[in-house]
């Protein structure tokens, strides 16, 4: 099953393979989600490490249980070939109302087929008030005309 765009890459396409991404993961399905990537990903996500797709969505079903209101925005750091690097923020609360904006940068490698094969994250969390929040559509895709991390100063 091919998943365009497939590399190598060019600014457009890969700013067209980030933000379906990004809408992937704002849709917090995570078994959707998982098609994205080859049968046998591997990640880092912090500390943990998932070893196929079926850890992928089982990872991705969690964190979504623990992390409320999430909300994603991605943007192209860098791009070569089969290759992708990007950064970005969410926002989201835990099960006491704290909320968080998390920063992270990840490096993608894609296979022939646009699958992404591994994907390697960092990421930091800050504690923020409510008020301090910038992520504020409704739950889903970003609105196509919301403003980029960089035009947010993030």
């Amino acid at each position: 099953m091919a998943r365009p765009p497939l590399p190598p890459f060019d600014e457009d396409s890969a700013k067209q393979k980030i933000r379906m991404a990004e809408n992937g993961w704002n849709s917090r399905n995570a078994e959707a989600v998982a098609q994205a990537y080859s049968a046998d990903t591997q990640w880092r996500n912090r500390s943990t490490f998932v070893n196929n797709r079926e850890e992928a969505q089982a990872f991705l079903e969690e964190k979504w249980a623990k992390e409320h209101e999430y909300r994603l925005i991605k943007e192209l750091w860098a791009f070569t070939d089969n290759r992708i690097a990007v950064r970005y923020a969410y926002e989201w609360h835990d099960d006491e109302g704290n909320w968080f904006r998390s920063y992270g940068n990840e490096n993608w490698e894609f296979g022939a087929d646009g699958l992404m094969q591994k994907r390697y994250a960092s990421i930091n969390d800050l504690a923020i008030e409510e008020t301090d929040r910038k992520f504020r559509w409704p739950q889903g895709k970003r609105p196509d005309d919301y403003p980029s991390l960089s035009e947010l100063g993030l």
